[in-house]
């Protein structure tokens, strides 16, 4: 300060505290702007990193990411793995999972702006028990397609169409249920979905899929863009909904005396167990299914294995028998 009748100075140092949910705000939009990822994604990664701050915060605070450390992540772990879900029952590790690789990519993307944190690398996910798919065999999925009424009810082409659509192109049904008929072409029996991640990628439909479609498309009446839609007595039908395909399918497999329990995806593994029995190299699988990682892909493979272990069992060395 200046005396003698000059100006007063006063000077101020402004001090701007950056918290960490601050710099989550940055993240998401990181996510969205420059990694371009799904709304899904964006919704789930907020999710799962809410629930850290929030376990943080009551573990004593984190007031900034130097402060994040692996005994507060170990903390953390313990937490989810003791956390139940809405029907009372405990997160399955895959589900920890998702939560621990939202937290290392947060991690990362912090450090990728040289902001001191603890290291993304050290913290590993838990190892999940191998996993198993269920799938049907060409008779099963035969015994299906019989199960539906061989008449030219509209429910009925709609329905057969539905199955065959799914088994020839391991469509997921929520790309099933936004199909529209602009995109298909019959001609060519190909047409591009989106799938996760708004990945594009090409399906092909077998001869017996385009038979299928063309005679439910050729009975229809309507104006309706969508693919498969609901023909009851309502006269404004609509697109159906993943859950309706789902009982739809579970119908026909109960009909047809399977047992266990049958869904749209069962019809996606089906189809790729099915390629990759036939000959198909797992790359090609890969790209039919639309799979970002060869790894997810690689679940099949424990399919086909046995498979040939039955085969190898049935055929070999006979005989000695």
């Amino acid at each position: 300060m200046q005396r003698g009748g000059g100006v007063a100075w006063k000077c101020r140092t402004i001090i701007i505290v950056v918290t960490l949910k601050d710099h989550l705000t940055d993240f998401l939009d990181y996510l969205e702007i420059e990694k371009n990822r799904s709304p899904k994604t964006l919704r789930n990664y907020d999710h799962y990193l809410r629930r850290f701050l929030e376990f943080a915060k009551e573990s004593g605070g984190v007031p900034s990411p130097a402060h994040i450390t692996l005994p507060l992540v170990r903390k953390y772990r313990l937490y989810l793995n003791r956390t139940t879900d809405g029907d009372g029952r405990p997160l399955k590790l895959v589900t920890q999972n998702y939560h621990v690789i939202a937290l290392r990519a947060f991690l990362k993307f912090l450090a990728k702006q040289d902001i001191k944190t603890l290291s993304a690398e050290k913290i590993e996910l838990s190892k999940i028990p191998e996993r198993t798919v269920e799938f049907l065999d060409a008779r099963e999925v035969e015994d299906i397609l019989a199960a539906v009424p061989q008449t030219d009810r509209l429910q009925n082409l709609r329905d057969t169409a539905i199955l065959e659509t799914l088994f020839s192109t391991g469509l997921r049904v929520s790309e099933l249920t936004s199909l529209t008929r602009d995109k298909i072409n019959l001609d060519r029996g190909e047409f591009m979905v989106r799938g996760k991640g708004d990945k594009p990628r090409v399906v092909f439909l077998s001869n017996d899929a385009k038979a299928a479609l063309h005679r439910y498309l050729d009975k229809r009446k309507d104006n309706n863009e969508f693919v498969f839609i609901s023909h009851g007595t309502n006269t404004n039908a609509e697109n159906l909904t993943p859950r309706s395909v789902q009982r739809i399918i579970q119908k026909y497999a109960t009909k047809a005396g399977i047992v266990k329990k049958v869904t749209p995806h069962t019809l996606r593994h089906s189809y790729a167990t099915d390629l990759l029995i036939n000959g198909a190299d797992i790359r090609s699988v890969q790209a039919l299914l639309g799979h970002a990682s060869i790894t997810t892909t690689q679940v099949y493979t424990h399919i086909t294995n046995k498979q040939l272990r039955e085969v190898h069992s049935a055929f070999h060395n006979r005989r000695r028998r």
